[in-house]
Parts: structure tokens; C-alpha cells; sequence
């Protein structure tokens, strides 16, 4: 089994765009690898750099419909109709564009070159930084989400036997991976998002855990607004791994959203990438192959230094993800730092901090009472 590291992307997927005025940016993935190497971070010893290959019909068949597919095909050639909105289409936060099904395939197909990367042995660990759309169902589109590559990434490896530990840490609840694998045992779904109470898409509660032999397979961790890196390391630290011990999965797939981030215009948590570099070192002591994937981030500079961040994390260099202060960083100001990736750690404070940390501990409590029983964690 190689130890390699692969980051998934390709001068082809950089030519395509959501529209202009469209939050989401597809060139936050061309942004980091660029950022890495001018850093001098890309390069790593046992790396490489591999060209996703686009999802085919078939691949996107074993979870969205045909009749689904083939409306993407139409919409992404100009040919729309009225009815295109009963399948999520032509929304602010899906907007029909020429680009439309060619990026979601390339998107999509670069999660699974990462997943057969794993399964050949070629790569320990892949890194699609153009992935992460968890929002899509069986025959919708929600949340700037076509085709969700994460539910197609998870099946590949299902497919060949695996069993496969789901971990989500995007701002938003990962809803159709969620009904993807809610009624399986294959896959061990954990999303900790920003709870549905205020954001979109408006659910992934705590007793929301599965149902027929995928109930206790799917564990919702919703956390307040305001959630700053302490609180959401303190829930993290408390259900995440027991639950990776008890399921001993064969692979593990990781979504790392950016719209984690503090002062995200689409979200409302208090935290820095930092929480990435913590928790992924943890995953590696596993020594489990891991696919990660990008996600959500809005604001495209703090999310391509959150990515480069992830990058280094996965290739093993400690010595280039230390505290800013300790590389001689100098804060400018509307939380950018020169001279390092990690962001400046921000925190709650009074009576908001008492507030999260209630809640939070309310979460646990209720996980613990239902998924953690039923297991005996």
C-alpha cells in the first residue's frame, strides 16, 4: 500500500465557472494549489498531482435518477423549461449555466479518481479540493449541489467492500448524503454543521440517526451559532472519536467546507482553519485511507489558505502548519496574517460563550442518550 498523497485537480476544471454573481466560486481550488506553490508546499515528498476524470453516466446513476441526469444535460444547453424548478433548478443557489453539467462531472469524477486512487493502492490519502457538494439528492439540486460527488465517492468504496466512516464538517447539514445512507450500515455518517435552526437546509437534528439497519449510522451534530474553535474541538474530541473506534471503518471520507470560517457571508460560526489542521492528524493516526474534499467557504482567499492548509495536514508538514506567531507572522488586520496559513484564532466571549457551551453540552447529552446507548460506546 503506497503512502502517497494525491491532490486531485486539472488545468480543464479551471476553465469552468458558476455565474459571475454566483457565490460560489469554482476557482477557489486553482487559488490553493496556487498558493501552495508559491509557498513552496505543493511539491511534497511522496505527492503527486493527478487529473480527475468526469463522472459517467453510470457513476452517476448509482444514486441519481436518469431522468434527473438527463435534465441536466438539457438546462446546461440553454433548453429550460418551467418545469425545471420541480427539480431544484434555476434558484439563486442553483442557477442554470452552460457550464453547469460539464463542472459537476469533472467535480464529481475528481472525488471518485480520489476514491479509486485509495482502492488501487496508488494513494493513501486524495485530496479534492473542487468537491464536497452533499446538498444534492436523488433527482434535486440544492445549495449550488448538482450531483453530489460525496454520496458517489462513498458507494465507490462501498462497492469494492469497504466500510466507509463519513465525517462532514461543512457549515451546512449534508442532507443528501444523509438521505443517501439513511437506511445503511455501510456508511457511518457524522455531519457537525451549524444547527438547522438557522441555517439552511434547515434540519440535520440530533434525533435524526438512521433508520432500519443504518439506524445509529447516521449522527447529526448540530452546534450554535457563534461556535468558536474551542467549543466545536470540545464536541468534536468528545463524539467523534469514540464513534471512528467503534465503527473501525475500512476508509474514511472527510468534507472540510470553509464556510466554517468567521465572518463567512452565508454563515454564522466564529471559527478558523485551524480546526482542520487539529483534527486531521487525529484521522491519520487511523491509518485508514482517507479521501478529503473541499466544500463550502465564501470568502475564496480564506478558503484557499483554509484548503492549503488541509493540503499540508495531509502530507505530514508539521513544521509548515505552526501558530502564525511562531513563524514570525505579522497580523494586518481584517483577520489576515503574513506569514503563515493558520488563521488568527478568534473566541466568544461572556455571556454568548456560557450559551454555546450549554448548547453544546445538551448535544452530547442527547447523542450520548441515543447513538452512544444503542452502540455501548
Amino acid at each position: 500500500m503506497s503512502d502517497k498523497t494525491a491532490f486531485i485537480h486539472s488545468d480543464s476544471i479551471e476553465r469552468l465557472h458558476y455565474p459571475e454573481a454566483c457565490p460560489f466560486k469554482t476557482e477557489r481550488a486553482g487559488m490553493t494549489k496556487s498558493l501552495l506553490r508559491s509557498m513552496g508546499l505543493f511539491d511534497a515528498p511522496e505527492s503527486f498531482e493527478a487529473a480527475p476524470v468526469a463522472a459517467g453516466e453510470e457513476d452517476v446513476c448509482r444514486f441519481h435518477t436518469k431522468e434527473y441526469l438527463d435534465i441536466l444535460k438539457r438546462v446546461s444547453t440553454g433548453n429550460m423549461t418551467s418545469g425545471d424548478l420541480f427539480y431544484g433548478l434555476g434558484t439563486e443557489e442553483t442557477p442554470i449555466f452552460y457550464d453547469l453539467l460539464p463542472y459537476s462531472l469533472l467535480a464529481a469524477g475528481g472525488t471518485l479518481t480520489g476514491a479509486r486512487l485509495l482502492l488501487d493502492g496508488s494513494a493513501q490519502r486524495a485530496f479534492n479540493p473542487s468537491g464536497g457538494f452533499h446538498h444534492a439528492l436523488p433527482e434535486k439540486a440544492g445549495g449550488f449541489c448538482y450531483i453530489n460527488d460525496i454520496v458517489l465517492g462513498c458507494r465507490e468504496l462501498t462497492r469494492a467492500g469497504k466500510r466507509v466512516f463519513c465525517l462532514d464538517i461543512d457549515a451546512h447539514h449534508g442532507n443528501g448524503t444523509q438521505e443517501a445512507f439513511y437506511n445503511s450500515d455501510q456508511v457511518l455518517t457524522v455531519s457537525i454543521h451549524e444547527s438547522g435552526k438557522s441555517l439552511y437546509p434547515w434540519g440535520g437534528f440530533e434525533d435524526e440517526i438512521g433508520a432500519g439497519k443504518g439506524k445509529g449510522y447516521n449522527v447529526n451534530i448540530p452546534i450554535p451559532s457563534g461556535t468558536d474553535d474551542d467549543a466545536f474541538l470540545f464536541i468534536y474530541n468528545t463524539l467523534v472519536p469514540p464513534l471512528l473506534d467503534f465503527y473501525n471503518p475500512d476508509a474514511i471520507v472527510c468534507e472540510i467546507g470553509m464556510d466554517i470560517l468567521a465572518g463567512d457571508p452565508l454563515t454564522h460560526l466564529n471559527m478558523t482553519n485551524n480546526v482542520a489542521a487539529e483534527i486531521i492528524p487525529g484521522l491519520m493516526q487511523h491509518h485508514k485511507p482517507i479521501l478529503v474534499t473541499g466544500g463550502g467557504g465564501y470568502i475564496p482567499k480564506k478558503t484557499a489558505r483554509g484548503w492549503a492548509l488541509v493540503w499540508t495536514a495531509l502530507c505530514g508538514q508539521e513544521s509548515q502548519i505552526e501558530e502564525p506567531l511562531g513563524m514570525g507572522g505579522v497580523f494586518l488586520g481584517s483577520n489576515e496574517w503574513q506569514g503563515g496559513l493558520r488563521d488568527m484564532r478568534v473566541y466568544s466571549r461572556g455571556t454568548k460563550h456560557s450559551g454555546i457551551h450549554s448548547e453544546i453540552a445538551a448535544t452530547i447529552t442527547k447523542i450520548e442518550s441515543t447513538v452512544f446507548a444503542m452502540h455501548e460506546i
